[in-house]
């Protein structure tokens, strides 16, 4: 008789399964409002004869440190530097007219915030007036979470083309990417009051500009003090009915809800193991 053929002994070398990974991805593209070319040339020349009136500056040392000698060097010249130290502190004494590294008006440095990540702290904060971006940085991630965030915050921001360019020089920085002002700030109020009505509005489909609304707000402020009065004097059903009416406006804000997954769905293009069946053998 014929014998039974037996099963292979060889091994089947498997591959490894491609590793998928599943994101979201945003449907709409976020960008900063472009500026008007004569907007740009008054906030740049703003900032810039502010800054130079008052003397805002960053000094460093441009000394370099000396090189540690080596450990053969330093215990060779160990006696020698004793007595060189002793001498030398009789002889320095601390000049007056010697500047010391740092920003000059430190009262002054304390009301702004400069750079993207102090930028993005004083936002998340609530603690800026105003944010101005430079144009020209690259990549443009860096600076795009701040469209969203000054708008959650009611703070008028833009892109400032030359931003890093005109300033940067001006206070002894290589570049300025991010510039905010503070609201404690008393040096720049009346520059702030002359750049806020040329920034543009910032648009983000799923937050209601809610800039234009503050703007709108405080120049009604005033006639809101008299609707409240004529309220408190009128009758009471019509004090009801105006004041169910205000309440319908102040309601009809977006208000962001929380994302609910209601279904996950697998991923089609994933490749999965076949199911383990026991080898049989037959005899």
């Amino acid at each position: 008789m014929a014998a039974a053929p037996q099963a292979g002994r060889g091994s089947v070398r498997k591959t490894r399964p491609l590793v998928v990974k599943t994101s979201l991805n945003n449907p709409y593209t976020i960008c900063w409002s472009s500026l008007e070319r004569e907007d740009m040339h008054f906030i740049l020349q703003t900032l810039e004869d502010r800054f130079q009136y008052i003397g805002l500056r960053k000094i460093e040392d441009k000394k370099k440190r000396k090189k540690q000698p080596s450990f053969q060097k330093q215990s060779r010249e160990k006696c020698n530097i004793d007595v060189d130290i002793s001498e030398d502190l009789k002889e320095k004494k601390p000049d007056d007219n010697q500047q010391v590294s740092g920003w000059t008006p430190v009262h002054v440095r304390k009301q702004l915030a400069i750079g993207v990540n102090e930028v993005t702290r004083a936002l998340e904060r609530n603690d800026l007036l105003l944010v101005l971006v430079c144009k020209s940085v690259k990549p443009a991630i860096i600076t795009s979470h701040l469209i969203q965030l000054s708008l959650c915050r009611t703070v008028p921001a833009c892109q400032v083309p030359r931003l890093s360019e005109r300033i940067a020089p001006v206070i002894g920085l290589k570049c300025v990417l991010a510039l905010g002002f503070k609201k404690n700030t008393t040096d720049f109020v009346d520059e702030i009051k002359a750049i806020i009505p040329r920034v543009p509005s910032l648009n983000v489909p799923w937050l209601p500009d809610r800039i234009e609304d503050s703007r709108e707000n405080q120049e009604t402020e005033f006639l809101g003090r008299q609707d409240k009065e004529i309220l408190e004097t009128s009758s009471e059903d019509l004090s009801k009915h105006k004041r169910k009416l205000v309440e319908g406006q102040q309601g009809s804000a977006v208000v962001l809800q929380p994302l609910k997954i209601k279904k996950i769905i697998p991923n089609p293009n994933k490749i999965r193991k076949p199911p383990k069946s026991k080898k049989t053998t037959s005899k």
